[in-house]
């Protein structure tokens, strides 16, 4: 269920509506896939609905929307308010789960840039992959970033004014890591293919272009990290940082 929190944290909203008589979680996406998958896994027999995007001309947007107090409830007392957007932070998680509510926060609202350039015999080379997350909450990231950086070992990173929200952006070695943790022990069905489907394109280019035949090996060396098992100080620091308020 940390999945579909981050989910929520990304695409949904909750609303106290007296004059209804009822509290509700309204989530919306233009993967109908997730919502689907987040419908099944709450045991909801909701409809989905289906409207134009805001965002995106033309293309369609799938809302569920479950009346519960109980769920309203459960997610208000995790930091989830009405109009969160710029509001909102990141709940205390334990550290086990917290990969898990990063994939759900990513397949919402985080992306995956791959950059690619023609080399000199007319093949395409990838050349820079990034990882991002984005939320109208600079508390939000300030806290996601100090505690991707404590389990994963990876570098924290400045938050970034993108005029309409904020931003984390991640270098190619850091977004592979992500990427690793992200999808560890994960079966398919339990994240977003289409944002899965771009680091594969990335592994792809490289494996091509470092000659390797059925192996990540050139690659692997080149991005290679230590992954050292969290030790009792580094249980610790999450902790500590799990109870900072940026």
């Amino acid at each position: 269920m940390a999945y579909v929190l981050g989910y929520i944290y990304a695409d949904g909203y909750i609303l106290d509506a007296p004059s209804m008589r009822g509290k509700y979680i309204s989530i919306t996406s233009i993967d109908k896939e997730s919502i689907e998958r987040i419908k099944c896994w709450l045991c909801s027999d909701h409809k989905v609905i289906e409207r134009p995007s805001q965002w995106l001309n033309g293309n369609l947007a799938y809302v569920l929307r479950i009346g519960s107090h109980r769920i309203y409830d459960s997610l208000f007392q995790h930091g989830l308010y009405p109009n969160k957007s710029l509001t909102m932070r990141l709940p205390k998680i334990p550290q086990k789960y917290l990969m898990d509510f990063v994939r759900g926060y990513f397949d919402g609202d985080g992306c995956i840039s791959l950059y690619k350039t023609i080399g000199n015999s007319g093949h395409v080379h990838a050349r820079k992959l990034s990882v991002i997350f984005t939320s109208g909450s600079k508390k939000f990231l300030s806290k996601l970033t100090l505690l991707l950086s404590c389990q994963l070992e990876i570098k924290t990173q400045k938050i970034i004014d993108a005029k309409t929200a904020f931003q984390l952006r991640y270098s190619t070695t850091d977004s592979v890591t992500i990427y690793h943790e992200l999808y560890k022990g994960c079966k398919k069905g339990e994240y977003l293919e289409r944002k899965h489907q771009i680091f594969q394109e990335f592994f792809e280019l490289h494996k091509r272009r470092s000659g390797e035949d059925g192996q990540r090996g050139a690659l692997q060396k080149r991005y290679a990290r230590v992954r050292i098992p969290p030790t009792p100080h580094s249980k610790l620091m999450y902790e500590l940082y799990s109870h900072v308020r940026p």
